[in-house]
């Protein structure tokens, strides 16, 4: 597996995920004939207030007819900076995504412009395609601040990268893509398969390409065009080693054997190995990632941090900092956003710290798992981790002008202010502050309880930089684990349970059930890909496969965003805090954890939750999430607030997630708005919102656009992963009562044991039946708890 730098290099991929951030971008009133060539191009472009991009495409005469395998494009990008190259790309994805799919990166060096195809199955910087796509240029020309490149893209609507494989298709009259851009940030630039491509700086954004009026009956012709290939230089490359193959070396694993063996050290893992171990058994709690916290020899800060025991993680105003550099934090298997590090999620999240409703466990879980039964867990929890809405240790909360500016709209209609946690069952036309798992100024949370309790026994290891292949299984009997050697400093090998002991996977909704899916535990045709995959040697026989719905009942809060801008909002930039922090703050939480760093970035509240019933009867919960952040693509101004709708209990529609031949997941069924009641819910949710904060002087609309209806908002806005996703993934290994194994939906039984083993289980947000009101964290730490009491018992 290829890696870069773990402190060095950017994730180009990151921020695409945020639907705040993204640039609107539409179709062209008219076609662009281009004057040189004589080719007819249907474009797209970014509005007035983004930096310039467009697009264009020519596809064969039957492209609508049948599935075209070609086209001919046009990329017009901005030059930001004449004397330092940047780049534009552009995601042939089926969403527009910037994972799993087949990118084109272009850019403009010393009078030529560049290209490389690039894949990337995770967030990490793309790698050069090995498929067979071709580029042939046509023509290129630069004017004042720009360049054009046009182009034949040849196998470029099919993908296969080391056996992951996709596809988009043309019959179907719409594709849906992507683009990113940066100033600069490219290093290596006459070398296409060497260069370096850093953070997107310069916009990106998804949008929808009706290929109507794309055809061009004279297709044959254009496409025999072409232009000599421009000529490379890939000597004295800077800096040296950039892009080249990451070698790890592993230590073989400990003999020692353990009653448990917990699989990731997140919100379910480090909870489960505290209480085992309490209970006097012998726990190994293995992580993938590195360290997180300084408290545990965590290392990845800013300058400012160093010469303390902080990173990056501990201090809540740099949790953004994510979404601009993940390497060597966020998950490489995978192409949805999560944390790969000691503390997982919990490590890297805003730390948002609900108490559930009781409706959360009554109307999504069986009995033995409703509210009643979770309670005496819920009360341990909370003492452990009492959360707070007052981060900063003087008691005081920091810029909180936004906060005031939508509680006096929602104060005049009807919505009553709470303290969240003191009243969990209240969640509808409430609002209020803020929750976070933060103590002392500092993150807090799982990585501050329970993992200190842990490693104070003789009983408990950890093993971090450790990845875990599989489960050793024979029939039902887990005997213990295999691990593979991704990253140096980690362990390599075979590591065995003791008799009556068990294997507990807590990897994650993605990374169980990838494990589940290379243990031979799930659907049929996802256990065929794994044997044919690299596993396919060591892969268990398919006589001992077990059929069960790994992968199915995938959910998660549906995002649908709402800007606003007013003249009282006031803007900190938390991004510049890593650089160069306001000397004023650095030093208040250096010397006291007090001041605004104490706060979760950007600036989180208030949060609003309101209960819609539509027309089928089914109530659906939402949680607004409110900060003071808005989109400089859509309408720069620092007087901006973003407001989240998320749909969460209650919500019917469902996904997918699934393997491929690389042995990466991925979301092959986005679970949103397949039920028409969700997007019901949806609309008639924003409208309520819209007429509460409608009554606010001077307030003004971003989006929904003024002259928009809610439900044109609402129908004509994408509906994918890459624009709609809140990255609180749920479901992949549903915990219930229907065995899978003979019909049913149950991954696991009510002990969370995996159907069909003897000592095998799962803990963690994959076993939630359905969604939860607000952010998961603390439900999943409560089913941890409650975990424990189920396997203990079984004893």
């Amino acid at each position: 597996m290829k890696f870069f730098s773990r402190i060095g290099a950017t994730a180009l991929t990151a921020s695409l995920c945020l639907q705040q951030a993204a640039a609107q971008i539409t179709a062209d009133a008219k076609p662009y004939v281009d004057t040189e060539t004589g080719i007819s191009f249907k474009t797209w472009s970014t509005g007035t207030n983004s930096a310039p991009f467009t697009f264009g495409l020519a596809l064969p005469s039957d492209a609508l007819e049948k599935d075209a395998t070609e086209y001919i494009g046009l990329l017009r990008c901005q030059i930001a900076n004449n004397a330092v190259p940047g780049y534009c790309g552009l995601s042939h994805g089926q969403s527009g995504q910037m994972t799993q799919a087949l990118l084109l990166m272009a850019w403009p060096f010393n009078g030529t412009v560049y290209t490389s195809f690039r894949y990337t199955t995770g967030y990490n910087m793309p790698l050069p395609y090995t498929g067979n796509a071709t580029l042939t240029p046509i023509a290129s020309t630069f004017k004042a601040g720009s360049f054009e490149l046009i182009y034949r893209c040849q196998n470029c609507f099919s993908w296969n990268q080391g056996g992951s494989v996709s596809s988009v298709s043309t019959k179907s009259g719409n594709l849906i893509l992507g683009y990113a851009a940066a100033k600069t940030n490219l290093r290596n630039a006459a070398c296409p398969e060497k260069a370096f491509f850093g953070f997107h700086d310069n916009g990106f954004g998804q949008w929808g390409a009706d290929l109507k009026d794309a055809v061009s009956a004279n297709y044959a012709k254009f496409a025999a065009l072409s232009a000599p290939a421009p000529a490379t230089q890939c000597t004295k490359l800077t800096p040296p080693g950039e892009g080249e193959e990451y070698k790890p070396v592993c230590e073989a694993a400990p003999t020692k054997t353990y009653d448990y063996i917990i699989v990731g050290a997140g919100a379910g893992g480090i909870p489960l190995a505290d209480k085992l171990s309490e209970a006097g058994k012998s726990v190994l709690l293995i992580e993938k990632g590195p360290p997180s916290s300084g408290r545990y020899g965590g290392t990845m800060r800013p300058e400012w941090l160093r010469g303390t025991n902080l990173t990056r993680f501990d201090v809540p105003g740099l949790c953004n900092q994510i979404w601009v550099d993940s390497a060597g934090i966020a998950c490489t298997d995978t192409d949805q956003m999560a944390g790969c590090v000691l503390g997982g999620g919990t490590a890297v999240n805003a730390g948002l710290w609900w108490k559930p409703p009781p409706a959360d466990w009554d109307e999504n879980f069986p009995a033995g798992w409703k509210n009643a039964d979770v309670a005496a867990a819920t009360e341990r929890v909370f003492k452990r981790i009492p959360g707070t809405y007052v981060p900063s240790t003087d008691g005081k909360l920091y810029r909180q002008e936004g906060f005031h500016v939508l509680a006096s709209g929602l104060n005049k209609t009807g919505y009553t202010e709470v303290v969240a946690n003191d009243v969990p069952a209240l969640k509808n036309r409430t609002f209020g502050h803020t929750t976070f798992m933060f103590s002392g100024g500092e993150r807090g949370g799982p990585l501050a309880t329970y993992l200190v309790s842990s490693l104070a026994r003789p009983n408990f290891n950890l093993w971090v930089n450790s990845a875990v292949k599989r489960a050793v299984r024979t029939g039902s009997k887990v005997t213990g684990v295999e691990l593979e050697c991704l990253s140096s400093g980690g362990y390599s090998g075979t590591v065995n349970v003791n008799p009556g002991g068990g294997v507990i996977f807590a990897a994650g909704t993605f990374g169980s059930q990838k494990l589940l899916l290379r243990s031979g535990i799930g659907p049929a045709d996802q256990l065929t890909i794994v044997a044919g995959s690299k596993d396919k040697e060591t892969f268990i026989a398919k006589e001992q496969w077990i059929n069960l719905p790994v992968g199915y009942n995938l959910i998660d809060h549906l995002n649908t965003d709402l800007i606003v801008d007013h003249p009282d909002v006031v803007f900190y930039d938390f991004y510049e805090a890593w650089t160069s922090p306001n000397v004023g703050d650095r030093d208040a939480y250096l010397n006291g954890r007090t001041g605004i760093l104490t706060q979760a970035a950007p600036n989180i509240g208030p949060l609003i939750w309101e209960v819609i019933t539509p027309s089928d009867g089914k109530p659906r919960q939402f949680q607004w999430t409110a900060r003071v952040e808005g989109n400089d693509n859509v309408f720069p101004s620092k007087l901006s607030m973003t407001l989240s709708q998320y749909l969460g209990r209650g919500v019917v529609s469902r996904g997918r997630a699934t393997i491929t031949g690389n042995l990466d997941t991925a979301v092959a069924e986005h679970p949103y708005l397949h039920d028409a009641g969700d997007k019901e819910a949806v609309i008639k949710g924003i409208k309520n919102l819209v007429e509460s904060l409608s009554t606010i002087k001077n307030l003004t609309f971003i989006l929904p656009p003024p002259g928009t209806t809610v439900d044109d908002f609402v129908n004509k806005m994408l509906v994918s992963p890459s624009n709609r996703r809140s990255n609180h993934w749920m479901g992949t290994a549903k915990l219930g009562t229907d065995d899978g194994r003979s019909g049913g939906t149950a991954v696991v039984d009510l002990n969370t044991k995996v159907y069909g083993t003897d000592n095998l289980f799962v803990v963690d947000a994959s076993i939630f039946p359905g969604m939860t009101t607000g952010n998961p964290s603390a439900a999943i730490v409560i089913a941890a708890e409650r975990a424990a009491e189920k396997i203990l018992a079984l004893k």
